[in-house]
């Protein structure tokens, strides 16, 4: 039964083919499914990570799972092993178009005063020269 928020059966199979495959140490690895959609649940609902279901496993085994990934590379590494995997199917367009009439400046790019680039200076007068004493 797929669960709201959970990965389809084939949006896992194109995902599972990237984890990594060793186990670094440690207790045995527990399964990565049950954990990616922990993950998953967690960034799609966006509760805190206490209240990620205990279906998923401890809250905190989820969250040491994805700190692990997320510093190692290995959802780095998912995203371009899909990104490929879409290309090679031509499932992915990757011809970009940027409609000028769309795209804004900052708040702070408009109204900025005229000659800001001018440099001021500034007059020294004998009674203000400190060396003049």
């Amino acid at each position: 039964m797929i669960r709201r928020y959970e990965l389809t059966d084939a949006e896992w199979d194109s995902l599972s083919r990237h984890l990594p495959s060793t186990q670094t140490g440690g207790r045995p690895r527990e399964d990565d499914r049950r954990f990616m959609n922990g993950i998953v649940w967690k960034i799609r609902s966006g509760a805190p990570w206490r209240d990620v279901p205990v279906r998923y496993g401890s809250w905190k085994a989820v969250y040491t799972r994805f700190r692990r990934w997320a510093l190692d590379g290995t959802f780095t590494r998912m995203l371009a092993g899909v990104h490929a995997d879409a290309d090679a199917t031509g499932d992915i367009d990757w011809l970009v178009s940027v409609d000028s009439t769309i795209v804004r400046a900052h708040q702070h790019a408009a109204g900025a005063a005229k000659g800001g680039d001018r440099k001021r200076t500034y007059r020294i007068t004998p009674s203000d020269d400190p060396e003049a004493d």
